[in-house]
């Protein structure tokens, strides 16, 4: 009998150990492929079973969490959402994350390994630590300026300190809630096909995935790649520029709106935006300055991060004299992000220098501890300091007595370069309005902010629309709150 209990001892033993190692097996060894599996439901339960850390604007929270109740306990709540929609972007239970809620998501969630001071224990314990908040550049008034400045309509607004690169506004309109798309009901399935399916595509950030053909805000690169090149020295010099100018090795003829244009000096040319001169001023400088000018501001780079990713702006490599009279005025195939705009504004603001823009200043943990801070990254020269001063007196002139009078605001000193883009076939759509500008303050050494705006739908009638017209104000709207502030 004894014999058989010892048999029985081991056989059970045998079994024990076989328990083990499959438990060790399937706990260690293929412990990834089960996380990863779309059956396993506890990672998406433990996603949401804590609040998700906040977003800040100005040190206030502009998202929340709320406890429903529910297995999937927090949803993602928004302060003012359409208004920070271009920034936040939503944080969904059924279609995921994107913009900073995207790229921050390690942050906010928690799972962040420099959220905790013991990562390792928390890997074995499955832990998470609680989630950190993320502190954005934003200028809460400004922000407020743009989205107001816009009212509904078609267009964005990006804003940025010269000085630092640090993304004061970003705002795109028509906006929509991101709150529709926290939870995960039937509602939140109705707002996702609403959205989608909408014309006037409200989830379209314009600000930084949008290109838009920049028009005569181009002008403000052409004219930087002239004064670089020694085309033009004398601000004041005749430019020998017919109007109207026949585009090489073509019989089409480019003209002006308005008069006076012949031979204008690129003063008086740039000051009444004279398609003519800058057209043949973009052939005389040659299309390998051209590009080489445009893509020191940042145009065909594929890499722009702030941290969320941001569509490129394009000046074509491969271009006929032609092509390249029409790319230097901006159109063509020259397209460029409201917040590319912003950084030629910023380069010629920052004498010369750019500064790569960012939106994230830090990221804390819940007691507001620093786990990361960004801070401004190394400038690059993309012009002559000299030609940066140039372009600064003839941004000022625009609006002194210019086509950008609108954007004058007392006391300070304001530069700027109104454009209107034509688009659609045969340029048969409603013209683009647009404005880019910088502004310094009476107590400032150097400008502060500068802004590019954006408007798609600018008037109903094509005649009346302009960037001085319809983009200066919101952007003067915008520097104003900077300035205030």
């Amino acid at each position: 009998m004894t014999r058989y209990i010892r048999y029985a001892a081991v056989f059970c033993a045998l079994l024990l150990a076989a328990l083990l190692v499959n438990a060790a097996r399937v706990q260690v060894v293929q412990s990834g492929s089960y996380d990863d599996n779309p059956a396993n439901r506890r990672p998406t339960i433990a996603r949401y079973g804590q609040p998700r850390g906040d977003i800040l604007v100005d040190g206030r929270p502009v998202t929340g969490s709320k406890d429903t109740g529910e297995q999937l306990r927090y949803e993602r709540t928004y302060t003012d959402g359409p208004l920070y929609a271009p920034v936040t972007g939503f944080a969904s239970q059924v279609y995921g994350t994107t913009l900073l809620e995207h790229t921050e998501d390690g942050v906010l969630a928690g799972t962040d390994p420099l959220l905790t001071a013991f990562p390792l224990l928390n890997d074995l314990t499955r832990g998470r630590a609680a989630g950190g908040d993320v502190v954005t550049t934003l200028n809460r008034a400004a922000q407020r300026a743009a989205y107001a400045g816009l009212a509904g309509r078609k267009g964005a607004v990006a804003a940025i300190e010269p000085a630092t690169g640090r993304i004061l506004a970003l705002v795109s309109a028509p906006s929509y809630d991101p709150s529709l798309l926290s939870g995960n009901g039937r509602s939140v399935e109705r707002a996702w096909a609403r959205l989608n399916a909408d014309p006037d595509k409200p989830m379209l950030n314009r600000a930084v995935r949008q290109t838009y053909p920049p028009g005569s805000t181009f002008k403000v690169v052409t004219a930087a790649a002239a004064l670089d090149a020694g085309v033009v020295t004398d601000l004041d010099a005749p430019t020998d520029s017919p109007d109207p100018y026949r585009l090489p090795g073509t019989t089409t003829s480019l003209t002006n709106e308005g008069e006076g244009c012949a031979d204008a000096p690129l003063r008086d040319a740039f000051m009444w935006s004279c398609n003519t001169v800058f057209a043949k001023l973009g052939v005389r400088v040659g299309a390998e300055a051209m590009v080489a000018t445009a893509q020191s501001f940042g145009f065909n780079d594929t890499g722009v991060r702030i941290p969320f990713s941001v569509a490129q702006s394009t000046f074509d490599t491969s271009v006929d004299k032609a092509q390249l009279a029409l790319s230097s005025i901006g159109q063509y195939n020259t397209r460029a992000t409201p917040l590319q705009m912003a950084m030629v504004a910023a380069a010629v603001a920052n004498g010369g220098q750019l500064r790569a823009p960012y939106l994230v200043e830090r990221t804390t943990r819940a007691n507001g501890a620093t786990v990361g801070a960004a801070g401004s990254r190394p400038a690059r020269q993309v012009m002559y300091p000299s030609t940066a001063y140039r372009l600064r007196e003839l941004m000022t002139d625009v609006v002194r007595e210019g086509t950008g009078t609108n954007a004058a605001i007392p006391g300070a000193v304001v530069g700027g370069k109104t454009g209107t883009a034509q688009h659609g076939l045969g340029n048969s759509g409603t013209p683009y309005a647009w404005f880019v500008s910088w502004a310094k303050g009476a107590g400032d050494v150097e400008p502060s902010v500068a802004v590019a705006v954006v408007v798609e739908d600018a008037a109903a009638d094509r005649g009346e629309i302009s960037g001085g017209g319809d983009a200066a104000p919101i952007a003067r709207a915008v520097m104003e709150a900077v300035l205030r502030s």
